[in-house]
Order: structure tokens, then C-alpha cells, then sequence
């Protein structure tokens, strides 16, 4: 009598339902939001994240243990072999998201650069972002094509410009959708005063936390924490 060869056995693997952000369903962005404010009430805590940029290396970082996985533009860009100086479009980023999502249990954050375009693009990425699961969006003020923080030949737009485009992120936030705005400026490359300007400025809009690109040393990361006296990103580089 012939074998049978139908598989009868089940997967040896749990298949869990990723929890993602929905349009204005509460979730994953209210954990950042807490475990943000609970870090920063507490000099001895930090949430480290990992940057990654596709579904396999976000379940490597989600693996090693990170809490938050942060789907970064250079990245993003760097796995379609390109530089990150603004070739990755919206839907794009999109997909990444979506893909990542499916793949961690944990929140994912991604960036939005300056949102592609206008203020009301950038509202319109901050939707995007929250409907393909992303629970958080940074939102940065360099012009466009923006380059990596870390280049030289960086520059921002003027200060209204900046506040326009946090100010409809914030918007679209608030209008229903559950995801978490992270604020970056780089106007450090016009002096510190500048860039705490703007940084208030945000925090005054109503932005979950902020990122002051490129502080050079720890000092610098612990006088913009006690200025801006919120939830504040910064970079980790090997040279602190």
C-alpha cells in the first residue's frame, strides 16, 4: 500500500498576530508613550532602540532583545542600494513598514524625513504611516533632498516652515490617528540657541518627544534632556 503524503501535522510554530497601530485604535504607540516618560522620569533608565530596514533585520533586533524597532531613512535607502539623500518616496516607506509589522511584535517607529513635501504632505505621511502599522513618525527640518544628519552641506528651513510641518503632524495625531511624533531638528549646524529654539518650539506644539540631531558628546545630550525637560532621542555613536 502506497504512503500517504499529505502532512497531517501541524506547523511546529505559533502563528501570533502582530499587534500594529490601526487609524486611531489605541495600541502599541501608547506603550512608546509611557515607557518614554517613564524613562525620562528616571535619570537611570534609557530606551534603546536598534535602526533596521526590512522585516528579517527588524526580527533580528526584536530578537536580541530590543523593546523598539526604528525603521531608519538611511537604511531604508541603503537596502535599495542608494544613498540616503532623498530618493526613497512615501510608499516606499510604506511597504517597509507594512512588511515589518507582519514580521515583530514589537512597535515600530519609521522615519518620515521631512514628510515629502509640503505641510499637508506631511500630514498626509503621518496617516500613511499609522494605516501600514508604524507606531510612531519622526518628522525632521532639513530642505529637500535631505541628506544624513551626519553629512556635511546639511541645511534647515526657515523656523515657520519647521513649525508648519510639526504642526500638521501633530494635527493628524490629533484627528484620530494612534501614532507617536518624534520632532528632529538639525539646526545645530547654526549653534546651539537655534536649535533649543526650535526644539521648544515643538515641544510647545505637542510633539511626544524630541530629537536634537547630531549632539557631539554626552555632555551636550544631558543639558538638551534638562532644557527641554521631555522625552528627548539622541544618537549612540562609538566615539562618546
Amino acid at each position: 500500500m502506497a504512503k500517504s503524503i499529505v502532512n497531517t501535522v501541524p506547523y511546529p510554530f505559533q502563528f501570533n498576530e502582530a499587534m500594529v497601530t490601526k487609524g486611531g485604535k489605541k495600541g502599541q504607540t501608547q506603550d512608546v508613550s509611557i515607557t518614554l516618560t517613564n524613562a525620562h522620569g528616571d535619570p537611570s533608565k534609557i530606551l534603546a532602540h536598534a535602526c533596521s530596514y526590512d522585516g528579517l533585520s527588524s526580527r533580528l533586533v526584536e530578537e536580541a532583545g530590543f523593546p523598539l524597532i526604528f525603521l531608519a531613512g538611511y537604511a531604508v535607502a541603503s537596502a535599495y542600494g542608494l544613498p540616503d539623500t532623498g530618493y526613497i518616496a512615501l510608499q516606499e516607506v510604506c511597504d517597509k513598514i507594512q512588511e515589518t509589522v507582519r514580521q515583530v511584535e514589537v512597535p515600530v517607529m519609521a522615519d518620515g524625513d521631512t514628510g515629502y513635501g509640503s505641510p499637508m504632505n506631511v500630514k498626509r505621511t503621518v496617516e500613511a504611516f499609522a494605516e501600514a502599522g508604524a507606531a510612531g513618525i519622526m518628522i525632521e527640518d532639513q530642505t529637500w533632498p535631505k541628506r544624513c544628519g551626519h553629512t556635511k552641506g546639511k541645511s534647515v528651513v526657515s523656523r515657520g516652515e519647521a513649525y508648519a510641518r510639526i504642526q500638521a503632524a501633530v494635527d493628524a495625531r490629533d484627528e484620530g490617528k494612534d501614532i507617536f511624533i518624534l520632532a528632529r531638528t538639525d539646526a545645530l549646524v547654526h549653534g546651539w540657541d537655534e536649535a533649543m529654539t526650535r526644539a521648544k518650539e515643538f515641544k510647545r506644539i505637542g510633539v511626544d518627544a524630541v530629537f536634537v540631531e547630531a549632539l557631539p558628546d554626552r555632555e551636550s545630550m544631558k543639558k538638551c534632556v534638562e532644557e527641554l525637560a521631555m522625552p528627548t532621542f539622541a544618537n549612540s555613536k562609538s566615539t562618546f
